[in-house]
């Protein structure tokens, strides 16, 4: 059997991604064969792209995250069968018309859950799960402030944690994508071109500032958005979109402001197998709760380069997929 990848062999900018065409084995022990019908494109896979994160080896297939269906199964594969429609998170290799994936990565897709809102979805809802269950614990009542907060991530984790019960304000870009992220339930919305949002924030929160902060933009960013902070709140880097952190100085967090920083990594949860069934059972009961998965744009699969680059620039609002 063969399958179309898109695939680097160096690092470098969107123009080292190649469409190849390539021999894919039998499915290993412990692994299924899948055919992809929706692929979700995240920061990750130009991190990995642009050699920020380094992969095992090139050439190297991107992406970690679709949804599909089941082609065949591997030596001692058990709960899944030809022709089932299954979705994952958390292994390299997406961007391809058919792969093999390790078993334990997937999950059984209801017919209720399109398979564009579950590529879109699992990753950005493992980040959701981890971030409001283990690195703070969100409770109701709390303000949350989110940077980009109309992305693909962004509109994911606001709804998240208005459905339990938190107050969000987010940072956005532009008027129209501020109205896309209030229209998905945002409380405010912050246009960090044209105000402080520290400042912002702190005015609407009566001078304390927020309980919990969620950053993936990095950059003199992430130092900001530490003053935006109440006393005992944490803040969460996810990400370095803006650029490179510098190095943070402990004095920032304590101990007069008292805050807490974390620096999570949603590939961590994905490689404890429980952790990683317990975020993806959440994020599909989420998704049956009335979670909403905004598709920016569709590319076909030979056009990852252009869609990369989309992503890139900013221009989105809510997630891109590929299509094979």
């Amino acid at each position: 059997m063969h399958e179309i990848a898109a695939r680097i062999h160096e690092y470098g900018d969107a123009d080292v991604l190649r469409i190849e065409t390539l021999e894919l084995a039998p499915p290993g022990p412990g692994e299924i064969q899948i055919r992809h019908t929706a692929i979700g494109l995240n920061f990750l896979d130009i991190y990995q792209r642009s050699g920020h994160h380094r992969l095992a080896q090139l050439p190297a297939t991107l992406g970690v995250e679709g949804a599909a269906t089941v082609l065949a199964l591997g030596a001692g594969v058990h709960g899944f069968q030809p022709g089932q429609r299954i979705a994952y998170a958390g292994a390299v290799g997406a961007y391809a018309s058919a792969r093999n994936l390790p078993a334990r990565l997937a999950v059984a897709l209801p017919d209720t859950i399109s398979d564009a809102c579950a590529a879109g979805a699992m990753l950005k809802g493992l980040t959701a799960h981890m971030l409001f269950a283990h690195v703070r614990p969100l409770r109701r009542g709390d303000t949350v402030l989110l940077h980009a907060a109309a992305g693909g991530l962004g509109l994911v984790l606001l709804q998240w944690a208005k459905a339990m019960g938190a107050r969000v304000i987010g940072t956005v870009g532009s008027r129209a994508k501020a109205e896309l992220a209030l229209a998905h339930g945002l409380d405010h919305a912050i246009l960090y071109r044209e105000e402080d949002f520290v400042a912002a924030t702190l005015a609407l929160t009566g001078g304390l500032g927020a309980h919990f902060a969620v950053d993936g933009i990095g950059a003199d960013t992430l130092p900001r958005t530490l003053a935006a902070l109440r006393p005992f709140g944490m803040a969460a880097s996810v990400g370095e979109v803006g650029g490179a952190i510098a190095a943070i100085d402990p004095h920032l967090l304590g101990p007069a402001r008292s805050i807490a920083l974390a620096r999570p990594s949603v590939m961590g949860l994905v490689k404890d197998t429980a952790l990683y069934q317990e975020g993806a059972a959440a994020t599909l009961e989420r998704l049956r709760a009335g979670l909403r998965i905004h598709v920016d744009a569709e590319f076909p699969l030979r056009e990852a380069a252009l869609a990369q680059r989309r992503l890139e620039q900013g221009g989105n609002a809510g997630v891109i997929l590929l299509r094979p």
